[in-house]
C-alpha cells in the first residue's frame, strides 16, 4: 500500500503541471475559456485531411472551421478513402507532435512560429469565410508574436496546452460523433456509405486507436519528470 502511496506521489510530483493542464482543461470544457483552444483542435483536424487529400494527387478548393467547432475542407481527386480517415487520428498526431516537441526538444519557439506560419499559408490560400479567416488568421498572427516575444519555456507551455487539448478533444469528438450521434454526417458516416461498414464500426476503430495511441505516448514519453521552469520574462 505504501509502494503504491508513493509512486502515486511520485507522479504527481514529477508531472503536476501536465495533470494541472488536463484538470484545467476539463473544469473550463464547456466555457469560452476552452472554445478557442477546440477551434484549434477542429483545424489541425481539418488540417489533417487537406495534407492527406493534397499528398494523395488531389488539391484543396476551400478550408473553413466556425464558432461550432465544425469545420469543411472541400478538395478534388486525391484518395478518398485516406482523405476521410485522416482527420480524427491527424489531428491526435498533430497534438502529440507538440506535445513531444514541448517536452523532449528545445525547439518550442520555433515550433510554435511554424505552426502560425502555417496557420497564414493555409488563410492566404484557401480560407475565404468571415470567422475562418479572423481566427485562423488571428491565431496564426499571435503564435508568430508569441513565438518572437516569449521566453523558451512559456513557448513551451503553450505547446503543451495545445497538444494536450488535442489528445483530450479527439477521443471525446470520436465518440460524440460517431457513435453517440451515429446519424450525423461525419467522416465515418460517409467513410460507412462509400466503403461499406457502418458509421459506429469506424468510430470504433478510431476511438480504440486514438485511445491506445495516447497511452503508448503518454507511457513512452513522460519519463520521471516533465515539469518546465516557468520563465516570464519577455525578449
Amino acid at each position: 500500500m505504501r509502494q503504491h502511496l508513493n509512486s502515486a506521489a511520485n507522479l504527481i510530483r514529477g508531472h503536476w503541471q501536465l495533470i494541472a493542464i488536463v484538470a484545467l482543461v476539463f473544469v473550463f470544457w464547456n466555457t469560452l475559456l476552452v472554445l478557442p483552444l477546440k477551434i484549434l483542435v477542429v483545424f489541425l483536424h481539418e488540417l489533417s485531411h487537406a495534407l492527406a487529400i493534397v499528398t494523395t494527387g488531389g488539391s484543396v478548393e476551400s478550408f473553413s472551421v466556425s464558432p461550432q467547432q465544425g469545420g469543411l475542407v472541400i478538395g478534388r481527386d486525391g484518395n478518398r478513402f485516406i482523405s476521410l480517415s485522416a482527420g480524427y487520428l491527424g489531428s491526435l498526431l498533430f497534438g502529440m507532435g507538440l506535445l513531444i516537441n514541448a517536452l523532449r526538444t528545445n525547439a518550442d519557439r520555433a515550433v510554435l512560429g511554424v505552426f502560425g506560419g502555417v496557420m497564414l499559408v493555409v488563410t492566404l490560400l484557401y480560407v475565404r469565410d468571415p470567422f475562418a479567416m479572423a481566427f485562423c488568421a488571428g491565431s496564426g498572427a499571435v503564435m508568430l508574436a508569441a513565438a518572437w516575444y516569449l521566453s523558451r519555456n512559456l513557448c513551451d507551455l503553450v505547446l503543451r496546452v495545445i497538444g494536450l487539448t488535442s489528445m483530450i478533444y479527439v477521443p471525446f469528438d470520436i465518440f460524440d460523433d460517431t457513435i453517440r450521434r451515429a446519424g450525423l454526417r461525419s467522416d465515418a458516416y460517409m467513410l460507412a456509405e462509400e466503403f461499406g461498414g457502418t458509421t459506429m464500426m469506424w468510430g470504433g476503430m478510431w476511438l480504440v486507436l486514438s485511445v491506445v495511441m495516447i497511452f503508448f505516448c503518454l507511457r513512452n514519453l513522460l519519463g520521471r519528470d516533465s515539469n518546465v521552469r516557468i520563465d516570464v520574462r519577455i525578449s
